[in-house]
This record gives C-alpha cells, structure tokens and sequence, in this order.
C-alpha cells in the first residue's frame, strides 16, 4: 500500500502552509475533560506538524493560536491558555532549536501579560539564527485588526508627508501588514470540520487554497498533513485565468 506522503512532489511544495488549530475543546469533551485538557493535547499536534513541515521543506508554517475575540472566553481559560503559552515556550525550544526553525509572532502582543511576553520573545531571541523553517504564531490576532492597523500606519505616513495617495497600492499595502516578511500561503488547513475563515489573515489568503478535514486538531498527525498537501497539489491555481490560459503557459 502506498504511502501518502510517497504521493507528494516536493518539487511542487506550498511554501507557506496557514493552520486554523479547531476542535481542542470538542475533543477534551469527547474524552470527559475540561477543554485546556484539549489545549495541552494540541501542543503534540503543533509538534508534530511544525517537524513534518520542515522535513518536507516547507519554509513558513503559521498557526492562529490565539485570536483577539479569544479574550472574551472565561478567565478561568484565558489563564490557562497563557500558562499554557508560557510552559510551551520553555519545553518546546528544544524542538526548534533541533529542527532548525525560527519562531516568529505576530498579533497585539502588549496584550500578553509581561510574563507570557517575555516568555515569548526569549525563545523568539533564542532561535532567530535558524534558517530551515519560520514558525509563526498568530497571538491575540485577528485580520481585521491587522488591516485597521496598517491603515492608520499608512495614513499616519500620509498625513506626515512621508507617503502619497499615489503611491498606495497592493504591493504597498502589503509592506504594512504583519507578514510584509512573508510570502502570502498557499495553502489554508482548518481541523474539526468547520469551514469558515474565523477572522484569519483576511488580506494573504485571497487566493490559498483551502483544505477542510474532520479531525480534531489534538488528533492531527503528519499523515493529515500529507494528505492536505495532496490534495494541495491536485488543485489547479489559476489567479483569475481560464484552464486554457494556464495550459498555454505550460
């Protein structure tokens, strides 16, 4: 029997994979436990994914843990979360440092209680020099803040004379958003059979493909992953021109 990641062309990899991580609490519940149970099953899962992206070489992994409409859950959880956040920084640099990924952040991080932040940013400092992979975690995020927030950065620039209307395009836009760094992904996965973007990098994903699966994140392993890239890789992106147009091109 063939081996699904057998079927992969690494020559034709999404450089950049975007996950929606659902289904944490839906899968505590089905075990009879309190959803951060759920929460701490799905670090294994971002383990697990994160080494299989770079073995593969995939080069942007970027994972929306935490949205801004996350605040309005109950303290009790919100707590947990951020002890969660904390103790996984501290375990998990390991990981990074022996696969040779990068941590990245993006999001309203003065949000973060100091401790978190701090936390966060010593395993940022600690694996800046790595090349194999850039792991970027989505914390206290949302794509309609970040778009706000580039319009008043680039309207204060304006406003400032340091930039013209004329000047203000896509590429421009871009250069403002948190990922300016980044390619846009190529390819969207969301767990738990929920198909909806959930205020997830609005503006990058305009064209991803995406890829919805039934599997609770804590149950996603590498062969999900595989399979998600398969299915990736069956698909024809066509940005808006016809089949024949891109057959013409090949």
């Amino acid at each position: 029997m063939e081996n699904i990641k057998d079927k992969i062309d690494i020559e034709r990899l999404p450089q950049h994979i975007a996950v929606i991580m659902d289904g944490n609490g839906r899968w505590a519940k089905s075990q009879g436990k309190v959803r951060i149970f759920g929460h701490q099953n799905g670090v294994k899962a971002v383990r697990n994914v994160s080494e299989a992206c770079a073995e593969l070489g995939v080069k942007y992994l970027t994972l929306y843990a935490f949205s801004t409409e996350n605040w309005n859950r109950s303290k009790i959880e919100v707590d947990a979360l951020m002890t969660l956040l904390s103790k996984t920084m501290a375990e998990e640099l390991k990981t990074l440092t022996d696969n040779d990924i990068k941590l990245n952040a993006i999001g309203d991080l003065d949000r973060l209680p100091k401790s978190n932040y701090e936390a966060l940013m010593k395993t940022i400092e600690a694996t800046k020099d790595n090349k194999r992979m850039t792991l970027t975690l989505c914390l206290s995020y949302s794509g309609r803040w970040e778009i706000t927030q580039a319009a008043k950065n680039i309207a204060e620039m304006v406003k400032k004379d340091e930039l013209s209307i004329e000047q203000i395009d896509e590429n421009c836009f871009s250069k403002f958003l948190n990922t300016a760094d980044m390619p846009d992904p190529e390819l969207l996965i969301r767990t738990s059979g929920e198909e909806r973007l959930s205020n997830f990098l609005l503006w990058q994903l305009a064209y991803s493909e995406f890829h919805f699966t039934d599997v609770l994140w804590p149950d996603f392993g590498k062969d999900d992953l595989y399979a998600a890239i398969v299915d990736y890789q069956s698909r024809e992106r066509r940005f808006g021109k016809t089949s024949e147009q891109i057959t013409e091109k090949k």
